[in-house]
């Protein structure tokens, strides 16, 4: 049980740093961007969009890399059903279809606790980016009156 710890602790750890890479790749993406946002809501839209896209692939290459562990410990012959597995366990779907061994069981809720991490890593920065491209449709003009 130790040395599952250990490993869904050095699992979650590489996620971090993906999921920090990818949210400044993410941020950059805005930034380079950001000037163009007031020019119509649907560049702003276009630009959050992307992001999120960016986002999502970050989240799935974690899905993948505890994917990857699972094959690794043989709990898994296939690469798809580990992914499957993987993203009901990284979504903390816990549909319970497909259940990992005993010996293992332990990574199942350490990549639940992870995906609950990092999801709420990447919703952070949406919901930055979306703030503020949203904010100049949503913000009455200067001295419209409305106190």
């Amino acid at each position: 049980m130790l040395l599952n710890f250990v490993m869904g602790l050095s699992m979650m750890a590489l996620c971090l740093l993906l999921q920090g890479m990818l949210v400044v790749a993410a941020l950059r993406f805005y930034a380079y961007r950001q000037e163009r946002l007031s020019s119509t809501f649907l560049i702003a839209m276009r630009v959050t969009a992307i992001l999120m896209v960016i986002l999502i692939v970050g989240n799935m290459a974690q899905v993948v890399a505890w994917a990857l562990l699972f094959v690794w410990l043989g709990e898994f012959e296939t690469l798809s059903l580990a992914v499957y597995h993987s993203a009901v366990n990284f979504a903390t779907l816990g549909y319970g279809d497909i259940v990992m061994s005993e010996k293992h069981q332990l990574l199942g809720p350490l990549e639940a606790m992870n995906g609950v991490l990092m999801i709420g890593v990447s919703t952070a920065a949406l919901s930055r980016v979306f703030a503020e491209a949203v904010k100049g449709w949503v913000t009455p003009p200067a001295g419209s009156g409305s106190d």
